[in-house]
């Protein structure tokens, strides 16, 4: 594989939980480690030994064998390589989702959860509404 090949890559299963900023009281962007508020640029070290525990001992399946391996790596990204087949691929950060309802129609719209004010238009009925985490 060259270097110019993109590895593989699935989603890990395990997010860290959601926290808000000590400061502006927003949500924080999700990972562990030293993370930056979107809204107010604070650093915030923020570390949560059960999710690294959980990272560690994920099970994840192979994406070119399908064989189930154990992570054995406490960060996301993580780059792993089978044991069976020696593909190398990537183990990339759970992407917490949220579901919301629109105001004018209460149609279900999923997004991903990410900090800071968006403007959302539903795709049913087309009215523009703003969220905030």
């Amino acid at each position: 594989m060259s270097e110019d090949d993109e590895k593989p890559g699935i989603e890990s299963r395990i997010a860290p939980p959601d926290l808000s900023c000590p400061r502006c009281d927003n949500l924080l962007p999700s990972g562990l480690g030293i993370i930056t508020c979107v809204m107010c640029k604070a650093k915030v070290e923020v570390e949560h030994e059960g999710t690294r525990k959980k990272w560690r001992e994920e099970k994840v399946s192979c994406p070119s064998c399908s064989k189930v391996l154990i992570s054995g790596v406490d960060k996301r990204p993580a780059n792993l390589q089978c044991s069976s087949c020696h593909t190398h691929f990537v183990l990339n950060p759970n992407r917490p989702k949220i579901e919301i309802a629109c105001p004018a129609c209460d149609r279900k719209l999923r997004l991903n959860k990410r900090p800071g004010e968006r403007e959302i238009t539903c795709p049913a009925c087309d009215v523009e509404f703003k969220i905030k985490f």
